[in-house]
């Protein structure tokens, strides 16, 4: 997988070019792409010292980031990039300017596909006003096997090959153990669990409460279906950082059961959180909710209907090659 760095990437966006693909990507016309050209046209820029302003200046290029529209007009802007991994059929996913491409191939096919395709994206972003930053691009390669060493040799490529890489704040290791994402929260966790210590003399307790959901609750619960299969160990040190807030919550002792204090909190653990949120990903793709890449994943089992498994609503399990890459699922 190879996870592309664009730089400044909402900064360099062309107005004229990103009025041409909404007329003719998108299909906007009349007034309201008369809007958009007035949304973008009528900027300014200046850099404001203290009490001191330089004068404003016409801003040609540029989309704001922090914006609902923002990454919206980024994903339109750079919609022609599909036909280029299509045509090198290299998989891809993108958001906004997070882009990841990504192939499977053994260590005696030709690599020549990925380098043609690289060299593709890099003549196009030039041309769009974009650039893909080398220094900050990477690639990592996923073996088969749970040994941290890689399969083929990828020293020619432009990019260099690292065993750990962060995708949209995901921390990802080469045999997916997910020991860096893990250590990553739960330091984090515990950082903000002190800070938030400090507050508690002067915090309500429903405050109190909200604010540990917002700093605490959230990092637990952000991507976490990415750790289903994770070893006990790893996933007993993210039940540690939730007993510690839920101990800090109600001001209970270290000697007491966390079961019972969880269960007056109405919290689920670590570990039933992670598997209601792939029930909840499985019930929306299920019924139309969720993404159309994640609900072709999902295939009902129709076994006879004289088997009593006939109004179960199974779902069919893929076949997998090895158990350490995702042979178990849920049947719903």
């Amino acid at each position: 997988m190879v996870l592309l760095d664009l730089s400044a990437a909402f900064d360099t966006i062309d107005h004229d070019i990103m009025i041409s693909r909404l007329e003719s990507w998108v299909g906007v016309s009349g007034l309201a792409l008369d809007w958009f050209r007035s949304y973008f046209c009528t900027r300014t820029l200046r850099v404001m010292l203290d009490d001191f302003s330089s004068e404003s200046v016409p801003l040609p290029c540029g989309v704001p980031q922090g914006s609902i529209l923002g990454p919206l007009l980024f994903s339109i802007y750079i919609l022609p990039l599909g036909a280029i991994f299509r045509k090198h059929a290299i998989s891809y996913h993108l958001y906004a300017d997070d882009c990841q491409i990504y192939f499977s191939l053994k260590s005696t096919d030709s690599t020549k596909p990925l380098l043609n395709c690289l060299s593709d994206i890099k003549d196009w972003l030039a041309v769009n006003f974009l650039h893909l930053n080398d220094s900050k691009t990477e690639v990592i390669v996923f073996s088969p096997d749970r040994k941290q060493t890689l399969p083929l040799d990828l020293d020619f490529l432009p990019i260099p090959v690292t065993s750990s890489v962060s995708n949209l704040g995901i921390k990802m290791d080469m045999v997916l153990k997910m020991d860096a994402q893990v250590n990553s929260t739960v330091k984090s966790c515990f950082f903000h669990l002190r800070r938030i210590a400090k507050l508690k003399p002067i915090l309500p307790y429903h405050l109190l409460e909200s604010v540990i959901h917002a700093f605490i609750t959230s990092r637990l619960d952000y991507s976490n279906s990415c750790l289903y299969g994770i070893s006990k160990a790893t996933l007993s040190r993210l039940q540690l950082v939730q007993n510690a807030a839920a101990r800090l919550l109600t001001g209970s002792s270290r000697s007491q059961h966390i079961t019972p204090i969880l269960k007056t909190l109405h919290w689920l653990p670590v570990s039933f959180r992670i598997d209601f949120k792939i029930l909840l990903l499985t019930y929306k793709a299920l019924n139309g909710l969720a993404p159309a890449y994640l609900s072709v994943l999902l295939h009902r089992h129709n076994p006879p209907r004289v088997l009593r498994s006939a109004d179960q609503l199974l779902l069919t399990v893929p076949k997998a090659h090895f158990k350490a890459r995702g042979e178990r699922a849920f049947s719903v």
